[in-house]
């Protein structure tokens, strides 16, 4: 009994002395408290441009190291030359597949851009007919026909990159991605192209057989419905022929020698 009450009356004091100490502070929430190893908490950091006495050069911004790459950065070896824009769509690949389920969100992403950084010169439907030509600037070619259908990718690429003749170059403009949108975003303009050639073609051949036919089996070809009305027109407007009316009649009276 006697530890007991020893050790309640130790406590006791214990709390008596941390309440006083409690009401003697008076602490001010306004003011913040003590830190104690503030540089764990804030670690002294330098700007981009800002001297840093600990670095080599005495500068936070470091240079890279050579043959250092940027994630997502694509290296190109060439130079602005129509020999290294050959080399190029020899060497360079389309990431994304003619047949790939990725290929017709890139051809509605590449149409976008398209209407934005190319129509002005090629055209909305690449037909080198654009506002900027129709006041006088030099027609770009055709990327329907010609020399941009028999271009490889890569040659595409390194033209939208590097620029070609009065053409700049976008890669300050387009990423390397977006540059191969407008690529198959043209690739599509032309397979439609081919498409609307080839069914025109097999329409005249197919006209061009019938008319064969017809001549060949000696009947005239048919008239169409147009003609046949404006025949008919003709005919109700034309006046009468005397002439013609006179001949039937003798043709329809009898002669004497038949009336004897």
């Amino acid at each position: 009994m006697v530890t007991i009450g020893r050790r309640n009356t130790i406590l006791t004091i214990v709390l008596l002395v941390v309440i006083a100490l409690a009401v003697w502070s008076q602490p001010d929430y306004e003011r913040p408290n003590v830190e104690f190893l503030p540089a764990m908490r804030r670690s002294p950091s330098f700007e981009a441009y800002e001297p840093n006495p600990v670095l080599p050069g005495g500068t936070s911004s470091q240079t890279p190291i050579p043959g250092t790459i940027a994630r997502g950065q694509l290296v190109l070896h060439y130079k602005a030359t129509p020999e290294d824009a050959v080399r190029a769509g020899e060497e360079l690949a389309n990431p994304i597949p003619p047949k790939s389920k990725d290929r017709s969100a890139s051809v509605g992403r590449g149409g976008r851009i398209f209407q934005v950084y190319c129509s002005p010169c090629h055209g909305g439907g690449g037909m080198a007919d654009g506002p900027v030509v129709k006041r006088g600037y030099p027609p770009p070619p055709s990327l329907l026909t010609g020399k941009s259908v028999q271009m490889k990718d890569g040659q595409l690429f390194h033209i939208l990159t590097y620029g070609q003749g009065n053409m700049a170059p976008f890669a300050g403009q387009l990423t390397p991605g977006e540059r191969w949108d407008v690529i198959n975003f043209v690739r599509s303009m032309q397979e439609q192209e081919k498409k609307r050639q080839e069914a025109a073609a097999a329409a005249a051949k197919k006209e061009a057989a019938k008319t064969k036919t017809e001549q060949g089996s000696g009947e005239a070809p048919a008239e169409g419905d147009a003609a046949k009305e404006k025949k008919r027109e003709e005919q109700k407007s034309s006046p009468p022929n005397p002439a013609a009316s006179d001949r039937t009649s003798e043709k329809k009276l009898p002669s004497q020698e038949d009336r004897s």
